[in-house]
């Protein structure tokens, strides 16, 4: 009698697995931006989404002021060669302006940010003149209206300056209140549900039995989400108790946006989430051409959106920032971005099989030539854990692909880009 091979997540090809892209396309194309918005003040926008458009009232700068410490003149007064003498008749600080009118073979002492003075469109720097008391001398190669910032010169009055589905940084906070504006539309935060499976998982401070390990999933996910803003609810480890998990699935649908579990989505004996989903909601299960990460699980499970993640440490990392961050950014409103790759040369030799793209942790650095080049962490194992602590990137080796060798160029996605 014989034994009728399958596929595993062990094999290199499977034809029934989906190309990564295809996986990440089917998701966005599922899921909507929340609908709901909410007003916040502008020193709590920090990592929100905007919802509206941001629509200058005003001109920025406010009005045409210096560029310079120096002297205010009439562009027309500047000596095509030689000198000329002109005489002072006040100054402009930022803020305290010359109210007079400026005329012919007058200036005014004027400092950066101080508005010009009515009848000058000029400056010169401090430096390119001579003063003796309240006259002042001027030479050739002036140019007229230099160092000058015209009003609304950055921003005009009625321009949008930030669009819906910008995630705000702290430049666009500054921005934002160089408008005079104190408050805006914001999305609403998410809210993401997640927690881990299995009876071999202890919580930090518990005594590990035999055959137990600490959950390290959990912190993992819940640094990776606290970099998006999201309101997040730990909902622990569940064991492998099928009550236990269907209520567990049951309130976290009831609670958040999004729910995502870390592993029990294989064929095991104990792995209830497969027929509990396929019981309350409405869930596809994949098989993903990618290494590690192989299984991922996408779909509804009441009003939210459903990630059933690999349990390995390192899958659950890739297949987060592969299918689940971008998820999370269209579900916050914002655009989605692709992860910045670039060509860099390897310094170590890879090995791969075909049949699956592969992202290999491994660690950018610029040599002492400048040149910046790439090598692995080491090993690729999926429960190798430390070798996300150790990586600032992956290298990501496409399907086809049978490795590299020592000084090739290889595609690298750093993670600061990732989000």
């Amino acid at each position: 009698m014989s034994v009728e091979r399958q596929s595993s997540c062990a094999d290199d090809f499977d034809p029934g697995s989906l190309p990564v892209e295809t996986a990440r396309e089917k998701i966005l194309q599922a899921i909507q931006p929340v609908a709901q918005n909410e007003t916040v003040p502008l020193q709590n926008a920090i990592g929100r989404v905007l919802a509206e458009a941001i629509i200058s009232p005003v001109n920025v700068p406010s009005h045409t002021n210096s560029a310079m410490d120096g002297y205010a003149v009439r562009g027309a007064d500047l000596p095509e060669e030689g000198e000329v003498k002109l005489d002072m008749i006040g100054t402009a600080f930022a803020g305290h302006p010359f109210s007079a009118e400026m005329g012919a073979g007058e200036c005014v002492r004027i400092m950066t940010g101080a508005a010009m003075p009515s009848g000058a469109d000029t400056v010169i720097m401090q430096e390119h003149v001579t003063a003796e008391g309240d006259q002042v001398t001027i030479g050739s190669g002036q140019r007229a209206g230099q160092h000058v910032r015209q009003a609304g010169e950055d921003i005009k009055k009625g321009d949008a300056v930030l669009q819906p589905g910008k995630l705000l940084q702290a430049a666009d906070l500054g921005l934002i209140a160089s408008l005079g504006i104190g408050e805006m539309q914001v999305t609403r935060r998410l809210k993401v549900a997640f927690f881990s499976t299995g009876d071999e998982l202890c919580s930090i401070g518990e005594s590990l039995g035999e055959g137990q390990i600490y959950d390290s999933n959990r912190y993992t996910l819940h640094g990776m989400l606290q970099q998006f803003g999201v309101e997040i609810i730990d909902l622990g480890v569940v064991p492998d108790d099928r009550e236990k998990l269907r209520q567990t699935l049951l309130t976290s649908a009831e609670q958040a946006d999004v729910v995502i579990t870390s592993g029990g989505v294989s064929v095991g004996e104990a792995d209830y989430i497969k027929d509990l989903l396929e019981e309350l909601g409405q869930v596809n299960f994949w098989k993903i051409a990618m290494k590690p990460g192989r299984p991922l699980t996408f779909g509804r499970l009441g009003a939210a959106w459903f990630f059933g993640l690999p349990g390995n440490p390192v899958s659950v990392m890739v297949t987060f920032l592969q299918f689940v961050q971008p998820a999370l950014q269209k579900l916050s409103g914002m655009r989605v971005k692709r992860p910045l790759q670039l060509q860099l040369p390897c310094q170590s030799r890879l090995k791969k099989q075909p049949g699956r793209i592969e992202y290999q942790r491994a660690i950018m650095r610029q040599g002492e030539d400048g040149q910046w080049y790439v090598e692995t962490t080491g090993g690729q194992g999926s429960g190798i854990l430390h070798s996300m602590s150790l990586a600032n990137c992956f290298i990501v080796l496409p399907e086809d692909s049978t490795g590299a060798e020592i000084g090739e160029l290889v595609t690298v996605e750093p993670f600061c880009y990732l989000t």
